[in-house]
């Protein structure tokens, strides 16, 4: 049952946990629906997942600045160690290697 991938979704943090022999674990929802923009900005993003990393914003924070810069959800996978960032199109607005 361990689990493999996770799936966030920016418009109210609940998580997908996703695992071996089709497991799968649903989080209820964090907060209110936020709305996600339908206008991309990576280099915003980027600026503001450098901060939020950095210990400079806290989650919610974190979140309300991915809905702005229409980032729809995140998506980890544990075995590969990246995480993916997409907009409401489904595209890769970027991926990153999660550290050892």
């Amino acid at each position: 049952m361990g689990v493999e991938i996770f799936e966030t979704w920016v418009c109210d943090s609940h998580t997908c946990y996703l695992g071996t022999d089709n497991y799968i674990l649903e989080s209820m929802p964090q907060y209110d629906h936020l709305p996600i923009s339908e206008n991309p900005n990576k280099e915003h993003f980027t600026t503001y997942l450098k901060n939020h990393q950095q210990g400079m914003t806290d989650y919610n924070t974190f979140c309300i600045h991915c809905a702005e810069t229409g980032i729809e959800k995140w998506v980890a996978h544990l075995h590969k160690r990246t995480c993916t960032y997409y907009d409401k199109q489904g595209n890769e607005t970027l991926v990153e290697q999660i550290p050892k």
